[in-house]
């Protein structure tokens, strides 16, 4: 038997995402094989496929490479150490990170204490959206300490994992600001942050200063958006590759601040799960491409303006 899966035949364009088939593989003691429904798309995985970040340095000799940390589908078969799981079950993880990948695959193995139950009103498409971008949101949060009455800034507050952490601070009681282009205010104001149009306001002007910054645009915005920081107040930046720069300007300037590489969580993807069944956190997939469109999907989520997720058809 074998499956389909999209993996990048060397680095650099989009085109360099290629189908390819696999051999279906067997389960062994505490693994899992699950037949991907869908998979969620990430910024990281076109980094990566662009041969940045530490993924593509540690992967530049194992090409062809499939990317892809987190999914959501049907439990095909399980190891013979498996006893939680069974056959038929919809389950979802964050699988894979950061050297391993495998989801933009018809059918992945996974380990059995890195899957979630996906509860009965919650849709695959979404189950496999949320590990990476909600657990990034959580953990920025939790991070920065983000508490009950605390003023939050959240920059880009409509992507994927932004739209979760405005709502996951509002859960935590905190008010919310995020920022956001004028296309996405109302998306943004609808999830209970006050939206600001970061091309129509300097950030700054007219504010009240806030308890804590996320960065989750990096470089200069994130530079730029410290002035809105009350003095001794919190910043967590998550995109690595500007986070030195980013907590250095920072720390000059008296503030606590960190950058952060998300740790896959199994409790905290069941906590959102059990949020988004109860209607209590809301994820937005913005569009779906068939596995052979991946590389269209590529190209949405690198113009840096994809509302809420996006997420990878399978067939199989």
């Amino acid at each position: 038997m074998t499956c389909q899966q999209l993996a990048i035949t060397a680095f650099g364009d989009v085109k360099n995402l290629q189908l390819q088939s696999a051999v279906t593989p067997v389960p062994e003691g505490r693994q899992v094989l699950v037949g991907v429904s869908f998979a969620g798309v990430n910024p990281i995985d076109a980094k990566t496929r662009a041969g940045l970040g530490w993924a593509a340095q540690q992967n530049q000799d194992k090409l062809p490479w499939v990317p892809g940390y987190d999914m959501a589908g049907v439990i095909l078969a399980v190891g013979e150490e498996v006893t939680q799981w069974t056959v038929g079950q919809h389950v979802c993880g964050f699988v894979g990170f950061p050297l391993a990948g495998g989801c933009y695959s018809e059918q992945v193995l996974a380990d059995a204490d890195a899957l979630s139950a996906v509860p009965e009103t919650v849709s695959l498409a979404h189950a496999a959206a949320l590990p990476l971008a909600g657990q990034t949101a959580l953990q920025a949060l939790e991070k920065a300490s983000v508490k009950s009455g605390d003023c939050v800034l959240i920059l880009a507050g409509a992507g994927g994992v932004g739209h979760l952490a405005v709502q996951l601070a509002k859960a935590k009681g905190a008010v919310v600001l995020a920022t956001c282009s004028a296309d996405n205010l109302e998306f943004v104001s609808a999830l209970g942050a006050e939206a600001i149009d970061y091309r129509a306001q300097t950030l700054n002007t007219g504010m009240k200063p806030v308890d804590v910054l996320i960065d989750l645009v990096g470089g200069e915005a994130g530079i730029e958006a410290q002035a809105c920081v009350k003095p001794g107040g919190r910043v967590v930046t998550v995109p690595t590759i500007t986070a030195e720069a980013v907590n250095a300007c920072a720390k000059m300037a008296g503030l606590h601040a960190q950058g952060m590489l998300v740790s896959p969580s199994v409790a905290q993807n069941d906590l959102m799960l059990a949020m988004m069944a109860k209607g209590e956190l809301k994820l937005h997939i913005s569009e779906h491409f068939n596995l052979e469109a991946g590389a269209q999907a590529h190209r949405q989520i690198e113009t840096g303006r994809t509302r809420g997720k996006i997420v990878l058809v399978m067939k199989g």
